[in-house]
């Protein structure tokens, strides 16, 4: 029989009501509140990073490669798809897809309203798969066709639409500006929104062919070349060896130099976490050490009984310790479920609402990062199991004489 976990056991079922019970409640219900909330946290943290990411994969792969150039504009010099690092970009380590596109700004014009729009051209290969949380009305535009004339059906941004006042299936002139302006009839086919401003008052998707006509481009001229790679953790290494690949007059830009700013800021919300974190740990470890102390002054009869019966400190300190973790147990088993089940009723509902102005998005996302909430468990056990050594220091200085003397 293994005597401490007896004896926790006896300890453990005290009688409703009693200072102990009441003592116990207190103790599982920080754990449990602090492990609900870092749940909460972490995927609503996961959630706001993964989200604003993906809005900004929209139009920001994680590499774009161009012609170096001195023009600011958004026109950028043609870039011939018949290079090694297109052709092969697929074999490249962590290389997981390329794909092409050329900018061309303009105006689009109704009788009442006009604004300026540059116009991302896109092909064949352009994957449109990120658009799926974000577009609101219609669809995607057919683009890459072989007629070499390219296709007329343009995706707007929802600020655009509003602002212009047209509709899915509406035609509109879009203006090209230059030496000879240029006009041509588009149809808005779909209609986007990310949230992000900067991309909401700007970027059109259209087909490239028509850019690449407008241009006097050959099919196989492009203004960029966008990369996506497989584990954006590793964008640095990744970046520095497709340098190897480029040519001397190609330039590698990253979405982090790109999108800065919005990079600073998720950076900005992982200190914070790390601080709430910490507070939380501090808060947990703190009152298990409190209701420890608490359960062994109430004990302390007990102890100083077990004390003349040879039982040694170690003793029932382990006793303590297995008092303390089946507290943790339970905590753990209320907080994951209050924790898990908050998470569940906003990823399905949506009942929190943000405004995306200020937020990028429309309600609080969620995020099911198992990995991190199994370690937020395994690591609140291993904390909180080494604090629980520090309260039952006490009990070697308490002596078996004045511990039965003692009077509750």
């Amino acid at each position: 029989m293994n005597v401490p976990v007896f004896l926790a056991r006896k300890v453990r079922h005290a009688p409703e009501g009693s200072f102990s019970a009441t003592v116990t409640r207190i103790g599982i219900a920080s754990i449990a509140l602090g492990l609900a909330i870092l749940i909460v946290a972490f995927s609503v943290l996961f959630g706001f990073k993964d989200t604003i990411q993906q809005k900004i994969f929209l139009f920001g792969a994680h590499l774009q490669v161009s012609k170096f150039t001195n023009n600011m504009s958004y026109e950028a010099p043609a870039l011939s798809l018949k290079t090694n690092l297109y052709r092969d970009s697929t074999q490249l380590p962590g290389i997981k897809h390329i794909q092409a596109t050329a900018l061309k700004a303009g105006i689009l014009k109704t009788a009442d309203e006009l604004t300026g729009v540059v116009v991302k051209g896109v092909g064949k290969d352009y994957d449109w798969s990120l658009f799926r949380g974000s577009l609101v009305a219609g669809t995607v535009p057919v683009v890459g066709a072989d007629t070499g004339l390219g296709s007329t059906q343009l995706l707007l941004s929802q600020y655009m639409a509003n602002q212009l006042q047209v509709k899915v299936g509406q035609s509109i002139p879009l203006y090209f500006l230059g030496n000879q302006p240029r006009a041509r009839k588009m149809t808005v086919v779909g209609i986007y929104e990310t949230g992000l401003e900067e991309v909401d008052k700007t970027i059109a998707l259209g087909d490239i062919r028509l850019i690449q006509r407008l241009n006097r481009w050959g099919p196989d001229s492009v203004g960029n070349y966008e990369i996506f790679i497989k584990d954006f953790t590793k964008l640095e290494s990744t970046a520095r060896n497709l340098t190897n690949f480029l040519d001397p007059d190609m330039r590698l830009t990253r979405v982090t130099d790109q999108y800065r700013p919005l990079f600073d800021w998720m950076v900005l919300l992982d200190r914070n976490m790390v601080i709430l974190l910490a507070l939380i740990v501090f808060v947990a470890s703190f009152n298990m050490v409190s209701v420890l102390l608490v359960l062994m002054m109430e004990r302390t009869p007990m102890i100083g009984l077990l004390k003349a019966l040879g039982g040694r400190n170690s003793l029932i300190r382990r006793m303590f310790v297995f008092v303390g973790l089946n507290m943790v147990i339970w905590g753990l088993v209320i907080g994951n479920a209050v924790g898990l089940g908050i998470c569940f009723i906003q990823d399905k509902f949506k009942l929190i609402p943000l405004d995306p102005k200020n937020y990028f998005m429309n309600y609080v996302p969620i995020v099911w990062d198992w990995p991190t909430i199994l370690a937020l468990n395994g690591a609140t056990i291993l904390l909180i199991a080494l604090v629980l050594w520090i309260p039952t220091i006490i009990i070697n200085r308490i002596q078996p004489v004045k511990a039965l003397a003692f009077k509750k």
